[in-house]
């Protein structure tokens, strides 16, 4: 009975209170992480602090109300305990994310692009096994390789482009290797395919990614293959890196890439066109589409930029971590 009537409370308090979800979301954003594959999201602080902040704001809520609502929006919250990220913690990461959470805002008051950006894990090709179930008639069981080699038909490697504001993606899949150059093509495509319909009036674009990978900010490539995107597009290029070991953040991971991951689940991803097939049709009760092109050019690895070519990108570096921070211009 009292379940039933704290759930009443909750739909009468949004049913009144249009922005309550809303502003919560907004104190909850920048601080979620969890595991990439699941969409599951955890938080960091207390719901006490969250219903506190709220209730500065004109909203009145209880730290259960929070708590009801968080787990309607698939949050949950976890005690504090180290674990282990891959890196050692920046001293500046907390910083970074309001830094991150802070242009992004700004980009979409002015309704530029805001694009999450990342490379997917590779898998096989073939009538290998894949985690997860899926209905079948009783007894009939999917027959699939006992042995998960290597095909002839290789690897796939998904790199996404997520449109953070429209909450639609796209996806390139590459068939040769992830490559700065392969990354930076997947986002021509994205907006040869989407995005200069979906922002005509667009000058720049903000680009969030991880630290490392093919969109590294270390990667030399990545940043002269970013310039050459800013010359055929005349925009500004804008990139937000995460610090190192909090890839778990990027936005790409909990609100795109999950759902591919669970779509295809207990699905043999036999061929390409079935990869593409199910990529495309993963959708959400949240209104997520994703549409995805097979990449079939061969990227080379290992290309070295000279210290000459480097010295002409056209790059910018702002005053906070201008190694994570920075814009990319056309040059003239």
């Amino acid at each position: 009975m009292r379940e039933y009537e704290d759930k009443e409370e909750e739909e009468k308090k949004t049913t009144q209170d249009t922005s309550l979800q809303h502003d919560l979301e907004v104190l909850v954003e920048p601080f979620t992480r969890g595991d990439p594959e699941s969409s599951l999201r955890w938080i960091g602080k207390s719901t006490r602090t969250r219903a506190q902040a709220l209730n500065h704001q004109g909203h009145e809520v209880s730290r259960g109300l929070v708590a009801s609502l968080l787990r309607e929006m698939d949050y949950s919250l976890q005690a504090n305990k180290k674990r282990d990220e891959g890196a050692k913690d920046s001293p500046d990461r907390n910083a970074q994310f309001r830094y991150i959470e802070k242009k992004m805002n700004a980009f979409q008051r002015q309704r530029q692009p805001v694009l999450s950006v990342d490379g997917k894990k590779k898998d096989n090709v073939g009538n290998d096994k894949n985690a997860g179930r899926e209905y079948r008639k009783k007894g009939t069981p999917r027959e699939v390789n006992v042995y998960d080699f290597k095909g002839e038909l290789g690897k796939v490697a998904p790199y996404g482009v997520y449109d953070v504001t429209n909450n639609r993606g796209w996806v390139s899949v590459g068939i040769s290797h992830d490559t700065a150059e392969f990354a930076v093509n997947a986002i021509r495509t994205w907006w040869n395919e989407m995005g200069h319909e979906l922002y005509p009036a667009a000058r720049k674009i903000l680009l969030t990614a991880d630290c490392g990978g093919s969109n590294g900010y270390r990667v030399r490539l990545w940043k002269t293959s970013l310039q050459t995107l800013a010359n055929e597009l005349g925009k500004v290029i804008h990139v937000s890196h995460y610090p190192p070991g909090t890839s778990k953040w990027n936005k790409i991971e909990h609100r795109m890439f999950s759902f591919i991951s669970q779509n295809w689940r207990g699905q043999p991803l036999t061929d390409y066109a079935t990869i593409v097939s199910l990529i495309c049709h993963t959708t959400t009760s949240h209104g997520l589409t994703i549409k995805a092109k097979l990449d079939e050019t061969v990227y080379e690895k290992g290309i070295k930029v000279a210290d000459e070519k480097l010295n002409l990108v056209n790059i910018y570096k702002y005053t906070f971590h201008g190694d994570w921070n920075y814009r990319i211009s056309p040059q003239k």
